[in-house]
């Protein structure tokens, strides 16, 4: 594994599984965009597709529904971290298919 996979992969342990105030299931949810009830559901799908999306309101739904906001931070990170993870590995994998077949 190269540095940056090593870094990579250390970011991402930390991020789940390092301290925290969002629960270890809610981070993980988040970074897998799956699993989270409202309104964090659509909070964390705004931050994987569209992040210039999100709303005060959004944040201010997840504050109401008894979030702080250092949990909501913790998540919205989570969240983009992980489709940044996706989409790294979607790359890697179209770039070791493109590299087999030159």
């Amino acid at each position: 594994m190269t540095d940056t996979g090593r870094l990579r992969q250390a970011l991402i342990e930390r991020m789940l599984d390092g301290g925290g105030t969002a629960s270890r299931s809610e981070r993980l949810s988040a970074f897998e965009n799956a699993g989270l009830a409202e309104p964090l559901r659509t909070l964390v799908q705004k931050v994987a597709v569209q992040a210039i999306a999100v709303t005060e309101g959004d944040i201010a739904a997840a504050r109401a529904s008894g979030f702080s906001q250092d949990q909501i931070f913790e998540i919205v990170a989570c969240a983009a971290v992980g489709q940044s993870a996706r989409q790294y590995e979607v790359a890697g994998a179209a770039l070791d298919l493109a590299l087999r077949k030159e």
